[in-house]
């Protein structure tokens, strides 16, 4: 795969696949099933790893790639664990060393600078939802863009990015990453006109601004490391209708 296409390095092992998890919920036999489908399919360099609760760790089978693990209960300690998600509850400092990579998701809003210099301090991953149960606005979320990106913390994004573009009720794909690599927080996050965003081989833009693959590359492997969706077609059917996949 070419290492100087843009659309590789902003895109490639970006999407976590948690079918297991809401709202897909799909049983274990059919989310095996349909991550296979998304490993065979022409935008597979997006995949990256397969996300499993720790309490059904025992019963996946091989995915062929690593695992990301979301606590909610003992881990069991297998080589193929690459990354561990977890809360922010009791002792963080007890989660160093589970995994290579360790994602600790924080509320957003008062006493977040303070939870991120411990996370800073100890050497871990932020973890973020961008939906679910609750929605956070611009400003919510670009500060915890700003917050990781101050400090050298690498973070994932989770729940709500089924979307290329930002909707009334969810976040977008691309802003997201627009944020993430151009700054501008709030103002990349709230963008809704699809003419805004390019992505081609030779570039990603957004109003104006412009990375090349080397600093594409930088961005996602120093700040934003991957995004959780439990369905891997919703996202990229909508970059394929963009124009910007397959490849």
């Amino acid at each position: 795969m070419d290492t100087q296409d843009a659309r590789v390095a902003l895109l490639s092992r970006l999407v976590d696949h948690a079918p297991l998890f809401p709202p897909a919920s799909l049983p274990l036999e059919e989310a095996v099933a349909e991550d296979e489908r998304a490993r065979a399919s022409a935008s597979s360099f997006a995949l990256a790893r397969f996300v499993c609760p720790a309490s059904r760790l025992a019963e996946l089978p091989d995915v062929g790639r690593g695992v990301s693990v979301v606590l909610d209960g003992p881990l069991e300690r297998q080589a193929r664990v690459e990354a561990v998600e977890a809360r922010a509850d009791g002792e963080l400092g007890r989660l160093a060393g589970l995994a290579r990579e360790v994602y600790v998701e924080l509320p957003l809003g008062d006493g977040l600078p303070e939870r991120l210099d411990e996370l800073a301090r100890l050497g871990l991953g932020a973890k973020v939802r961008c939906g679910g149960e609750s929605i956070p606005d611009e400003a919510a979320l670009g500060g915890f863009l700003r917050g990781c990106g101050e400090r050298g913390i690498p973070f994932k994004a989770t729940a709500g990015l089924h979307h290329a573009l930002r909707t009334d009720t969810e976040h977008g794909l691309l802003n997201l990453l627009a944020a993430v690599v151009f700054g501008e927080e709030e103002d990349a996050l709230a963008e809704r006109d699809p003419a805004a965003f390019a992505l081609d081989a030779s570039g990603f833009w957004w109003r104006g601004r412009s990375a090349e693959a080397p600093e594409l590359a930088q961005a996602r492997a120093e700040r934003l490391r991957s995004v959780g969706s439990c369905s891997f077609f919703e996202p990229v059917g909508e970059l394929v209708e963009l124009g910007v996949l397959p490849l």
